[in-house]
């Protein structure tokens, strides 16, 4: 009896402890431009320069994040996709991977008491804004470039405010905690200090 309760609790969905985006119209331009954004579905390219700082990032991240996700090319493969949908939101692929850990603690299966999924926590109602019902939030792509496309839309609409636009993400404008979260995970945990091309010389 004791195994079959662990195993229904184990096949649950995890409860993240995140907020939540709020609904809020948009210009029809906007959201048009936003379901380019999350529709574009080229297959990936390399976001990083060079090979050298493919390797260099790559086996970085790759170390500090090997407790959290154990198996080496799941891991690799989720970093890849961080940088690539990080990168071309125009954002810090690192301020990302801080995100996610305050966010889903780096669970694809989250789900938040709001309904937030994935490792981004992204809310349902995006789909029917911004992409289609066809689209899986527990997609590792799916949900990372929602994800930045949303965190990317805030910092847009915030000025280039970075405490804004995380308040907005989490739903909770206005209040510090969650920004602040995000920023010492972002300083503490995932800044990327070293430069390769020196290393090399």
């Amino acid at each position: 009896m004791r195994l079959l309760i662990a195993a229904l609790i184990l096949s649950l969905p995890v409860l993240a402890q995140a907020g939540a985006q709020k609904y809020e119209p948009l210009s029809a331009s906007v959201q048009a431009a936003l379901s380019r954004s999350v529709s574009d579905r080229a297959p990936p390219n390399s976001s990083f320069q060079d090979s050298l700082q493919a390797i260099d990032w790559l086996s970085e991240m790759s170390e500090r994040l090997q407790k959290r996700i154990p198996e080496r090319e799941t891991r690799l493969d989720f970093l890849r996709a961080v940088h690539y949908e990080a990168t071309r939101a125009g954002l810090d692929p690192q301020l990302v991977l801080g995100l996610i850990q305050v966010e889903s603690r780096f669970n694809k299966y989250a789900v938040s008491s709001a309904g937030a999924r994935g490792f981004m926590q992204v809310m349902p109602f995006w789909l029917k804004v911004i992409g289609g019902p066809e689209d899986n939030l527990f997609h590792l792509r799916t949900n990372l470039r929602y994800g930045c496309t949303i965190l990317r839309h805030y910092l847009d609409i915030e000025r280039g405010d970075l405490y804004r636009a995380l308040g907005r993400y989490n739903g909770s404008l206005g209040r510090p905690q969650y920004p602040n979260l995000v920023r010492s995970a972002w300083v503490n945990q995932w800044t990327y200090h070293r430069n390769y091309k020196l290393a090399m010389r």
